[in-house]
């Protein structure tokens, strides 16, 4: 069971209310992590409200943190057998960003400065849309397959 399968989808009001109120289990692994992080910047490029837009976007910057303390952990016997299941394939990641730690850095910068709100609105909304492809980049990168060495 996911984090994000103890919500219910009444309606997409009390889902994002659900959502922000959602507490991040110190059992949370880094898949769970990287899960959440991809439902908080989806639901920041969704919301117009920026009240809401700023409540995610703290959430997803206390996330993103979350996710870098996981990524300098040693992974769980259970995650590691996920990843060396898979079948390796060319990583969906450029080879400047290998290290966890440089793409992560990237999308906390990004929600900072959406954060500041000090930049235009339409500034803010075209970084949103960056920080939430960052994510799920960041998502998809913590899962690929790899041989250990």
């Amino acid at each position: 069971m996911t984090i994000l399968s103890t919500l219910s989808d009444a309606s997409h009001a009390s889902f994002t209310e659900q959502l922000i109120a959602l507490p991040l289990p110190a059992s949370a692994d880094l898949f769970d992590v990287a899960e959440l992080c991809g439902a908080f910047a989806s639901t920041l490029v969704e919301t117009d409200e920026v009240s809401e837009r700023n409540a995610f976007c703290g959430r997803l910057l206390h996330a993103l943190g979350e996710l870098e303390r996981r990524c300098e952990d040693d992974l769980p016997a259970h995650l590691i057998e996920q990843l060396i299941a898979g079948d390796a394939a060319p990583s969906c990641m450029p080879d400047c960003w290998q290290e966890t730690i440089t793409p992560i850095t990237y999308a906390q910068a990004l929600a900072q400065a959406i954060l500041g709100n000090t930049l235009p609105q339409s500034v803010n909304r075209a970084l949103a849309g960056l920080l939430h492809d960052m994510v799920f980049l960041l998502g998809e990168f913590v899962k690929e397959p790899y041989l250990p060495s």
